[in-house]
């Protein structure tokens, strides 16, 4: 049985008002998704630049360090018992030596980087490598043709 088609699909001109107007609303709404503040804490982690440093070739662990000498550790913030604790965990679990990382807030002081390096390295915990992020020169970096 054959239906009689009786409605058109469109019957007048193409208006494009509705579409513009869901247009600008949507890019309205991202725009001010973009201004909504994102979680975590502000760190100013601004490492030096330096070349020809060597890199990690084996497996490695980072922490960070903040200008309020709070630390960070796999993205939470710990206290230094709880960071002895997360390093034990992590050596026992590792099959090769691990290097740690230290990513250092520019108003870190020497001092509390040596602790830290310190605090690695004692016996129970046995981290022997230690590196200070850096970037690379920006001025400096190799062109690929």
């Amino acid at each position: 049985m054959k239906f009689p088609r009786s409605a058109k699909i469109l019957r007048s001109q193409f208006d494009i008002a509705p579409f513009a107007a869901v247009f600008f609303a949507l890019l309205i709404l991202l725009l001010l998704g973009g201004l909504m503040p994102v979680p975590g804490l502000r760190v100013s982690l601004q490492p030096p630049t330096a070349d020809d440093l060597p890199g990690v070739d084996q497996p490695a662990l980072a922490m960070a360090v903040d200008s309020q000498g709070r630390l960070y550790f796999e993205n939470q913030i710990v206290s230094e018992p709880e960071l002895k604790a997360d390093l034990v965990t992590a050596v026992r679990n590792a099959h090769e030596p691990l290097t740690l990382i230290i990513h250092a807030d520019k108003s870190v002081s020497y001092e509390q980087l040596a602790y830290l390096a310190q605090l690695a390295r004692t016996p129970g915990i046995g981290i022997t490598n230690l590196l200070l992020a850096t970037l690379p020169d920006p001025l400096k970096l190799p062109v690929r043709p």
